[in-house]
């Protein structure tokens, strides 16, 4: 008997967005945590990327700005040991959310409340079998064993994830002989923030903003002469295997200082530690059959402040195209351009972050001077927005069907402000009940006429727009645009070239 709709393995930021998406498609899911309780290791510390874009699109953006207790960090961001400085644009292409991953959960997990999601905590997932019809799972309750089955089992189980290895499918890539610790902490009266941010150390001596490179590894400050509260960053080669869930210590995290150091650096109270290793691995495919992989189950970058971004990214990619199936009407192989889109969307955040492996880990003169032309060529605006992009996530274009694509076909839809006869909208409002648009921007009836078979699946918009980009868009509800129609491009091109993309992805029309 189908129990459920989609088996969510795993209720990390990934798996609890993945939810909160089925929910807003009308589907059913059932995310299965073998945690008992929400986890209160730190880990990542905060959201950056596109996901704060679409979590705006999803009018989420505001309430999880409101449970951020720090401040908007300086739009300035590491980069393998270098830093990536939009603070002298007006309009930085890379933002950051200080929200620390327990927080995010808890925020994901009181919205999948309301949306009614059923989220089962303590529930471990033993054993997985699949069929043409569905995927059935042994799972271990707080209540002894039982089986449920749902249409698609999606895994969001992480980085040692047993539904991929149940799936059969291959994890390759390499993990980096190296650890890395990172602490939000108070500093004693005896180390001075000095007026650039960064530190006088007894027995050191000024040790300046941002990275420095000793024989023994790699030391990172981020302070400011306003704050309590400093950002301590160390890295050194290591091979010891971590428990992910055993939290790191004042004194572990004083150990690695004074390694890498050579001297002691008093610290107070800590406000948020955490270790974590790098590794650079991506799934074959995203999907075997009725399972499906997201987030680190599908990929794992050797860097930080990007995993979350893919992760929630992936959810939000693979829900709408999961729910059209479910509900009957997806266009063959529409499911298979999950893996399509967010395979390649893995593989450039695994090309940044493995550039920023070579930056971050050589040690002679010849990386040294690397890193000083790769910081002076940050100088220029244009190669800084365009690596601030490729870290966003924001430079991704989808594949799209066919040929003869509007530029903006396969890209992020802007938020356009929008006119209409109800007043003044935006693209993002549109987009909050997670729903397909057809935003008609020239008042092109003959496009609306054409949309109405699909209207039950399609919502239909007419607006004005300062400077608009084309005459029509089509979104999809991942705010991605399907399809474009070029300004005053004429109806007998334009209307077949909207019926093939309604039908492409959204499926046959009404009758």
């Amino acid at each position: 008997m189908i129990e459920a709709d989609v088996i969510i393995v795993g209720a990390g930021p990934t798996g609890l967005m993945l939810a909160n998406e089925l929910r807003l498609a009308g589907v059913r899911p059932l995310v299965l945590e073998r945690q008992p309780q929400r986890r209160d290791t730190p880990k990542a510390g905060g959201l950056g990327g596109q996901i704060l874009e679409l979590l705006h699109y999803r009018g989420l953006l505001d309430r999880f700005q409101a449970a951020c207790t720090d401040p908007a960090p300086a739009p300035r961001f590491p980069f393998g040991g270098v830093h990536l400085d939009f603070t002298q644009l007006a309009d930085p292409p890379l933002h950051a959310l200080p929200l620390p991953q327990q927080q995010l959960e808890r925020l994901l997990d009181e919205r999948a409340g309301e949306l009614d999601a059923d989220i089962r905590r303590g529930h471990a997932v033993t054993g997985v079998s699949q069929d043409a019809a569905a995927v059935t799972v042994d799972v271990r309750g707080p209540d002894g064993p039982y089986q449920v089955s749902a249409r698609y089992l999606v895994g969001c189980d992480g980085a040692r994830s047993r539904v991929r290895d149940w799936a059969g499918i291959g994890f390759p890539g390499i993990t980096y002989p190296e650890v890395n610790r990172l602490a939000q902490i108070t500093l004693p009266d005896t180390v001075t923030v000095l007026g650039d941010g960064g530190l006088d150390v007894p027995g050191f001596g000024a040790i300046r903003a941002g990275f420095t490179r000793t024989d023994h590894g790699l030391f990172g400050i981020g302070a400011s002469p306003d704050s309590q509260v400093v950002s301590l960053y160390t890295i050194e080669d290591e091979t010891t295997e971590y428990d992910d869930d055993t939290p790191m210590t004042v004194t572990e995290l004083q150990d690695s200082l004074h390694r890498v150091l050579g001297v002691h650096l008093p610290v107070g109270e800590a406000i948020r530690l955490s270790r974590f290793t790098f590794k650079a691995r991506q799934a074959e495919r995203y999907r075997h059959g009725r399972i499906l992989l997201a987030g680190d189950a599908a990929h794992l970058f050797p860097a930080t402040g990007v995993a979350i971004n893919a992760g929630m990214l992936d959810a939000v990619n693979l829900a709408w195209k999961l729910a059209a199936d479910l509900h009957g009407h997806a266009p063959a192989g529409l499911l298979d351009t999950y893996h399509d889109e967010r395979h390649l969307a893995g593989a450039r955040t695994l090309l940044h972050t493995r550039a920023q492996v070579a930056l971050r880990r050589g040690h002679d003169p010849a990386a040294e001077a690397l890193r000083q032309v790769f910081q002076e060529l940050l100088a220029d605006e244009q190669p800084l927005r365009r690596m601030g992009a490729l870290v966003a996530g924001t430079d991704i274009r989808y594949p799209m069907p066919g040929s003869n694509h509007h530029p903006l076909a396969g890209t992020f839809a802007p938020d356009l402000t929008l006119h209409t006869d109800q007043g003044i909208t935006s693209v993002a409002e549109l987009l909050h009940p997670a729903r397909p648009i057809l935003l008609d921007l020239a008042n092109r009836p003959e496009l609306r006429e054409t949309a109405r078979d699909w209207e039950q699946r399609v919502d239909l918009h007419t607006a004005k727009t300062d400077q608009r980009p084309a005459d029509a868009l089509l979104i999809r509800p991942d705010a991605h645009i399907a399809w474009a129609v070029p300004i005053d491009e004429p109806a007998d091109s334009a209307t077949p070239a909207l019926r093939e993309a309604l039908s492409g992805w959204f499926g046959t029309p009404q009758m």
